[in-house]
């Protein structure tokens, strides 16, 4: 008897049909700890908000603001009864008050530590400023949490492509460089031109979509 194992896929999930949850202020207001979850978080001016509506085809999904700092909760967006996008509080914008900066890095620490059912953080970084002081505090909680991370060099189109690439290939040498490399992958996204969409989504079904096991066997 011979017995062929196929290569688990992941679903497929439809982004385009999430909907808006709930939001909380703190870890202990947060939606029961169950089912699967991935977080986006990013500095205030990353283009976290845009990524997320480009993600669902939704532009009013997550709120974008001129003014940086505006988003302080955390956001729930729901797929189904167990599977959840979280939009965490921009973070690293140096006209908000240092008490609420402070205060709100030590609800994003206590969720990224502590919230059990959060399969990935999607880290978004404006690819022409990357690697600044909070990604590192960012990035160096979830390692340390053994969360996997995938980075998001948002506003691409704003570089050519070999430009972009190489920005890409400087963030993962600094990341190694740093020991902050397990786990974690990279990529370079445009909202504005859909760039990249494709390889997020595929990101995302990995860490939320159960994994169908499929096996034959033959006599």
């Amino acid at each position: 008897m011979s017995i062929t194992k196929f290569e688990a896929q992941p679903q497929k999930l439809n982004y385009r049909t999430i909907r808006f949850l709930t939001s909380a202020p703190t870890l202990t207001e947060c939606p029961e700890d169950s089912g699967a979850e991935v977080a986006f978080a990013g500095r205030s001016n990353a283009g976290k908000s845009s990524a997320i509506n480009a993600l669902t085809g939704n532009n009013k999904l997550a709120r974008t603001s001129k003014t940086p700092g505006r988003t302080q909760l955390i956001n729930f967006f729901s797929l189904s009864e167990q599977q959840r996008l979280v939009d965490l509080p921009g973070y690293g914008y140096a006209k908000v008050a240092r008490a609420m900066k402070d205060e709100w890095q030590r609800h994003l620490a206590e969720y990224l530590e502590q919230r059990t059912c959060l399969k990935g953080l999607v880290l978004l970084m404006d690819i022409r400023q990357p690697l600044k002081e909070f990604d590192i505090h960012m990035l160096t909680w979830a390692v340390e949490a053994g969360l996997p991370v995938h980075i998001l060099l948002t506003k691409a189109d704003k570089l050519k492509n070999g430009p972009a690439n190489n920005a890409r290939f400087a963030v993962e040498k600094a990341i190694k460089q740093l020991g902050l490399d397990r786990g974690v992958t990279v990529q370079t996204f445009s909202s504005t031109k859909k760039a990249g969409l494709d390889k997020l989504e595929r990101k995302l079904n990995a860490w939320l979509a159960p994994q169908a096991e499929e096996a034959s066997a033959e006599d």
